[in-house]
């Protein structure tokens, strides 16, 4: 898809072949989408912000779209996919001549983002990160056994944690039909999928998209994660608690980059419960030191860059305008 200029191309990092959409030229600002989410989720941010200045880069991380999907479970930790980045980061914008970019991540890959300034805060300029607060390292918080006791055995994050059980769900339901369903959720209530009755309502019912999502867009998403499966992405899930248990070194770290914040007051993640809490009394801040803003935005959902693109786009130049 050559759409506005986007120019694509597959590079070498990390021992996989990672597919890349870029344009613009300047300071690179590197975006890290979410699930079930592809390069594609930044289609607007990549136009906007080439256009005032910038180089955009957004890749389909490790089990995405175009670029590879290891086989293993084992091969979706926060350590390789940050290593693809770092490895991506060393090739498009060598540390000699850009030892540091900007970085925008939403959902996944903003807990990505998170990881990467965590481990490599080097490398990082500024982050301006979306619906997923900083996740610091808690002895005493098991994700995946807390949700499982908060929500229920039917909590998305729990059923996906089985390796082939929602492939074969979403496989009868219809793969690109259940990541419509998912980019169309826009309530702030937990993402409840009981076997049999997944999103509420039969498998033949066409799917309401949300207002933001073109039949174009719908399009390409179904069409991508027909081609591809849904494995990779569900992988990511299922390192949450490996995650949790190979990030007990940087227990009490901080982050230690300038780090805006934004989400919809009708976000998923803001709903569920402590993250209000964490991100309003101070928690965050004490984690994050140069948090320069936190920004609830009134009436906007899970997903925010689609649904106020230009919105997000002014928020992000107006952020890194700052680091010139």
């Amino acid at each position: 898809m050559e759409a506005e200029g986007i120019q694509h191309k597959t590079v070498s990092v990390n021992g996989i072949n990672m597919h890349v959409a870029e344009k613009g030229e300047g300071p690179l600002i590197l975006f890290l989408h979410g699930f079930p989410d592809l390069w594609y989720s930044w289609r607007h941010q990549i136009i906007a912000l080439a256009a005032l200045g910038y180089r955009a880069l957004a890749p389909d991380l490790r089990g995405y779209g175009g670029t590879d999907a290891p086989d293993s479970v084992s091969d979706y930790t926060c350590f390789h996919v940050v290593g693809d980045l770092i490895a991506l980061l060393d090739l498009v914008a060598p540390p000699e001549k850009e030892d540091k970019v900007f970085v925008v991540g939403h959902d996944w890959g903003a807990k990505i983002a998170w990881y990467l300034c965590l481990f490599r805060p080097d490398r990082v300029k500024a982050l301006f990160n979306m619906s997923v607060p900083f996740g610091a390292y808690n002895p005493k918080f098991k994700p995946v056994d807390t949700w499982k006791a908060v929500f229920g055995n039917d909590y998305y994050i729990v059923r996906f944690q089985e390796p082939g059980v929602m492939e074969a769900e979403f496989a009868e339901f219809g793969v690109g039909k259940a990541v419509l369903e998912i980019l169309s959720y826009r309530v702030p209530d937990p993402l409840i999928l009981p076997k049999g009755n997944l999103f509420g309502h039969p498998p033949d019912a066409p799917v309401e998209l949300a207002p933001w999502l073109s039949q174009q867009d719908a399009d390409f998403y179904a069409t991508q994660f027909e081609k591809t499966g849904i494995t990779g992405a569900l992988n990511y899930y299922r390192n949450f608690n490996r995650n949790w248990e190979l990030t007990a070194g940087w227990w009490k770290s901080e982050i230690k980059v300038p780090v805006k914040f934004v989400t919809g007051e009708r976000d998923l993640v803001y709903g569920m419960p402590g993250v209000k809490d964490y991100i309003h009394k101070g928690g965050m801040k004490r984690d994050v030191p140069l948090l320069e803003e936190t920004l609830v935005i009134e009436g906007v959902s899970h997903w925010i860059h689609h649904e106020i693109p230009d919105q997000i786009n002014q928020l992000i130049f107006d952020f890194f305008s700052k680091f010139h």
